[in-house]
């Protein structure tokens, strides 16, 4: 693998129908500035989850930069991508970090990234369809739907502390996202968080001790894993969903620059893997492709490579001041309960539209059942203790939907009652 790239015609224009592919780039000050943009663009996502999760958002970043870095080299530099933090590990980790410490959540990142490391190397040599049969759009779209909603009584919570300040912080990213297209309407939670901080400031509900105490500059806070195996079982269907992202992610890339990218399939699982266990490793949190990003090279018609190197490095510059990680750590609850009101349920949006761009069919009993039974175990927050083991509803959700899936539709075969 070498890091070059062909100059795009003039390095300056882009002509109309034409994109600049992975292995080619404009001249370096426009990459430079498309790179700044990625950093922008991931921003508000990628420090929501450690300002959450109570993580240290200066570790976080981090290992988000390593991981782009080590992806774009895992991918032989053909796969544009940015790895910011994962939604998906907002319920487990709280969850672990609860009933069993911080080290002991970081100890289910690790394990989730090794247990994606080794789903990578597989799908790499045998391919990536045993993942459709294993895991079809009304299993994934499920699985992505209870981890939303599963987290909504923590937006709640949240919510309660300063209702005036998260109701502001709400309606912000509601009225930018319908006033504003591009790059702005893109960035609405970034936005709304930053109005939601500056009315927290002005009604005294955010302390700068901590951010005055800090130095400009210094390593991040590392943290070592520790592992419970209670807390195990909370991570292993967060796999599912970085499965998900990442075959997205890849088909994505693919549509837009008009290549085929499935050879590449593996090695974006592997090393999201990879960047995950790294994050694992020393306090950082889990990693994934993002949606984010993809929309700053679908406006700018840029997908190439040299522009996800700028952003790893910068983020990777940001992530050295100890001042700006605490800064972003100082965000009140109050602005956090209005932005996860609104991120939670997009979350289990997202699920939905998994479900309507492959067309499922829930006159299908089989698919009805898968979506209907995970999502009410999600939603209430069932449980189950077995032993000294307690699997809580996203664990379960996540069982009860491949188990229904695959169980009713052998059972349909077997008595001839399958649909289609």
């Amino acid at each position: 693998m070498r890091l070059r790239w062909k100059l795009h015609g003039d390095g300056a224009r882009i002509n109309p129908g034409e994109v600049v592919a992975p292995d080619e780039r404009l001249s370096w000050p426009r990459t430079i500035g498309i790179g700044l943009q990625h950093i922008v663009a991931m921003f508000g996502a990628t420090f929501l989850v450690p300002t959450i999760t109570t993580f240290d958002p200066a570790t976080t970043l981090f290992f988000s930069a390593i991981g782009t870095i080590a992806f774009l080299l895992i991918t032989g530099n053909k796969l544009p991508s940015y790895l910011g933090s994962s939604f998906a590990f907002i319920a487990p980790i709280l969850a672990a970090t609860a009933s069993s410490g911080q080290s002991a959540a970081i100890g289910g990142i690790l394990a989730t990234g090794l247990l994606l490391t080794l789903v990578g190397v597989v799908v790499h040599f045998v391919g990536p369809r045993w993942i459709q049969v294993a895991m079809p759009p009304v299993v994934t779209g499920v699985i992505v739907a209870l981890i939303g909603l599963n987290l909504a009584p923590v937006a709640w919570d949240n919510f309660q502390t300063s209702p005036v300040t998260a109701v502001i912080t709400l309606a912000s990213i509601i009225l930018i996202q319908v006033l504003f297209r591009g790059l702005v309407g893109r960035l609405a939670i970034l936005l709304g968080v930053v109005i939601g901080y500056v009315v927290a400031v002005a009604r005294g509900e955010v302390s700068f001790l901590k951010v005055e105490q800090a130095d400009w500059i210094g390593l991040p806070h590392f943290v070592a894993p520790s592992f419970d195996p209670n807390v195990l079982g909370l991570f292993l269907p967060v796999v599912l969903v970085l499965i998900a992202e990442n075959v997205g992610h890849v088909k994505s890339v693919a549509a837009m620059t008009g290549r085929n990218y499935d050879s590449l399939t593996g090695r974006a699982l592997l090393a999201d893997g990879v960047a995950t266990t790294l994050a694992g490793l020393g306090g950082g949190s889990g990693t994934t492709t993002y949606a984010e990003n993809i929309g700053v090279m679908a406006a700018s018609r840029v997908y190439s490579t040299a522009a996800y190197w700028v952003a790893a490095f910068g983020a990777l510059v940001l992530s050295l001041s100890p001042k700006f990680g605490a800064l972003i750590a100082s965000v009140p609850e109050g602005v956090l309960g209005g932005v996860t009101t609104m991120l939670y349920g997009m979350i289990g949006i997202l699920g939905a539209r998994i479900w309507v761009q492959a067309k499922v069919d829930f006159s299908d009993p089989v698919n009805l059942a898968t979506a209907a039974v995970p999502l009410v175990i999600g939603i209430a927050g069932f449980t189950w203790t077995a032993g000294n083991l307690e699997f809580g509803a996203i664990a379960l959700g996540t069982a009860a939907a491949l188990v229904i899936y695959h169980v009713m539709g052998a059972i349909g075969r077997w008595r001839g009652t399958a649909q289609g």
